[in-house]
């Protein structure tokens, strides 16, 4: 038997064509371009036959009758069986004018074409796209019904359709498959198209939230879903069964979900939070039409939608489908597979495969260089505060992915042993001696970078001063305030103010701030320092909206608690679990890759929480916490005095890691 198949090159075609070559003595005829000769071998190699059984033939799809030579079109005259015709634009967000010419006048140029050759049986690959955003039942003997057709996919696919009911002079079979996914067994998928636009919102709930907290999912119309697997073998069954001209089947799965069903499966198979609660999308219809226009136009709003959809990955015209209203007959299909045993498996039964398959091969972030060398590689980092502790490790990380690494600090002794040990290590740092505190020297050293280095790409505000002593102990020492905002606020702001100019004109830069998570918690003892970074992360949130369209991002690290140099004087952290160095860099290398707005431990974010929703009770455990620990030595003026902690304020330390005590 003899096939000829356009669209073989395709998710569904290329399986179509190997079931078809799996009947004894097939001859598959496929359609290519000349230019995608070089795919041909591969192609057999997919199928398992040899060159006499599957025969590429050469043309294209948008030229009358395929543009197929007149020799080839006279080979083929009488020969063909069955006439496959499945390439189509699949996508929802091609533009109009791309799918008119595929899905539209590629399908008059095709049953032209099959015309010519005389091909004994046409089949025509539709979709329930062609049945627009129908109120209610669409059946398989109904067409002129359908309604809603104002998008260019479902128009096209309705015209495309309407060809071959009108103009094929052939017997001629329509299929029209649901929202068509990856293999019910492997998962395999060639593409993210339909449900797959919102794995990646699930996957980013799941980093977010943990599996066992309950989640808002939104409610909406009825999706169909069908593996590849199932439409493959059930227009191969049903296409070989003899009958007349005319018959439709929809190739769906006779359930059908609604889409929170859908995203809760999803959920579940990605192990993230269980949908509990559901917002209906139906909500959105009592809207009218003109508000919600008039809303788009505002250029805020439009920004931030646009904004939302592409962080997303979601095609900005997806909502309009989220209210789906049609739901598809398919007894005609059903009669058609009885006692094949081809049926619609269950979507809860291969989700998870769906799932496996795209976060192993399809999640956009596998393609991007996430590694900090792909991120600072030829770039020139600037790290204050990078003679020894935090900054010190950053430096590392930064010269050993290929910065052009800068620190700067006070101590010429301590430039010169952090350049030492670089230099020990197989790259360099550029070292020039700074004090940050100071604003004639920032506003010196700001124009020694900008001559030598050009500016900076990176920059990270590390350097900085902690106090801890409680306010009254401190009510002569009001120096404490000044010193600590001259540098932990003035001070960075100084530096970064100086270097914005040179990374506006180049419209690109990051600003890594870093902070304390006693900002988050209103650390008592530390009323000076959680201050001076308060300020600063204020500044950073008003400079983060100014600057937000000009290629300049900001973060924010609340950082935990440090064993460096600054925690020293304090005994009692002696005892208290802390981050090392190199792992508070590697966290400020993470605010360099992706760039976010925030980093903050948990515990940060549950302390910002609890000041809120319940500030009382916030105040309550930081008031306790304060009773507890004693100012240390260095803040009484005492040397050598060994702090004295209760067994409650032990269990305090190991149960609230990482708070400034």
């Amino acid at each position: 038997m003899h096939y000829f198949v356009t669209g073989a090159t395709g998710f569904i075609g290329k399986r179509l064509v190997k079931k078809l070559l799996e009947r004894k003595g097939a001859v598959v005829h496929f359609l290519i371009r000349q230019e995608s000769e070089g795919k041909v071998a591969d192609l057999r190699s997919y199928w398992g036959v040899s060159a006499a059984r599957a025969v590429p033939v050469f043309g294209d799809l948008t030229a009358k009758k395929l543009g197929v030579s007149a020799d080839a079109t006279k080979a083929l005259k009488g020969q063909i069986d069955h006439f496959y015709h499945l390439a189509a634009v699949y996508d929802l967000e091609a533009d109009a004018e791309s799918q008119i010419a595929v899905n539209v006048d590629g399908t008059r140029n095709t049953v032209d074409f099959a015309k010519a050759i005389g091909a004994a049986h046409f089949h025509h690959v539709s979709s329930i796209a062609a049945a627009g955003l129908y109120e209610g039942v669409f059946r398989e003997d109904m067409f002129d019904e359908a309604e809603g057709l104002d998008h260019p996919y479902f128009m096209t696919k309705h015209e495309s359709e309407k060809i071959v009911r009108q103009e094929s002079k052939l017997n001629w079979t329509v299929y029209r498959p649901a929202a068509v996914v990856g293999d019910s067994t492997t998962g395999e998928m060639d593409k993210i198209d339909g449900p797959y636009y919102f794995f990646k919102l699930i996957q980013r709930l799941r980093q977010i939230l943990p599996p066992w907290m309950p989640s808002v999912g939104l409610e909406g119309g009825r999706i169909n879903i069908v593996p590849v697997d199932f439409v493959v073998a059930a227009l191969d069954h049903i296409s070989h069964q003899k009958r007349g001209s005319g018959a439709c089947f929809h190739l769906v799965d006779p359930m059908g979900y609604r889409v929170g069903d859908v995203l809760d499966i999803l959920s579940k198979a990605a192990h993230a939070p269980k949908m509990n609660l559901f917002v209906n999308a139906a909500l959105m219809g009592f809207i009218p039409k003109s508000v919600k226009k008039g809303l788009m136009a505002l250029a805020p709003v439009r920004r931030v939608y646009k904004a939302i959809m592409q962080d997303l990955g979601l095609p900005e015209d997806m909502m309009t489908f989220v209210n789906y209203p049609t739901r598809f007959d398919c007894r005609e299909t059903l009669a058609a597979l009885k006692g094949s045993g081809i049926a619609c498996p269950n979507f809860k039964d291969y989700a998870w495969r769906l799932w496996d398959y795209w976060e192993r091969h399809l999640d956009p972030d596998l393609h991007i260089d996430r590694s900090l060398k792909g991120t600072v590689a030829g770039k020139v980092v600037l790290v204050t505060g990078g003679s020894s502790g935090i900054g010190l490790a950053a430096a590392h990380k930064f010269a050993e992915a290929g910065a052009i690494t800068i620190i700067c600090g006070r101590d010429q002794d301590k430039l010169d042993e952090a350049c030492a040990e670089a230099k020990d290590r197989g790259y360099q740092f550029a070292a020039y001696p700074a004090d940050i505190a100071d604003m004639a020297d920032c506003d010196r050293f700001i124009q020694l970078l900008v001559e030598k280095h050009g500016g900076v790409d990176f920059l990270i505000n590390n350097a900085g001063r902690s106090i801890r002593r409680a306010i009254e102990a401190s009510y002569d020492r009001f120096h404490d305030f000044e010193r600590t905002m001259q540098l932990n606020y003035f001070g960075c702001l100084r530096v970064t103010m100086g270097l914005l100019p040179g990374m506006v004109a180049k419209r690109k830069g990051h600003i890594v701030n870093i902070s304390s998570i006693g900002v988050l918690t209103n650390a008592p003892r530390f009323s000076a320092y959680v201050a001076s970074k308060a300020a600063l992360d204020a500044w950073t949130r008003c400079a983060s909206s100014e600057f937000a369209d000009q290629g300049i991002s900001f973060t924010t690290i609340n950082m935990p608690l440090v064993r460096t140099p600054m925690i020293a004087p304090t005994q009692i952290y002696k005892n208290v679990p802390t981050l090392s160095p190199e792992e508070a860099a590697d966290m400020i290398a993470q605010a360099c890759i992706f760039k976010p707005v925030r980093i903050a431990t948990r515990l940060g974010v549950t302390g910002q929480v609890l000041h809120a929703f319940v500030p009382r009770v916030a105040q309550i455990v930081m008031n306790t916490s304060f009773r507890m620990f004693p100012d240390s030595s260095a803040a009484k003026g005492e040397k050598g005095a060994k702090p004295q902690l209760s067994a409650e304020a032990v269990a305090m330390q190991q149960m609230m890691r990482g708070i400034h005590f």
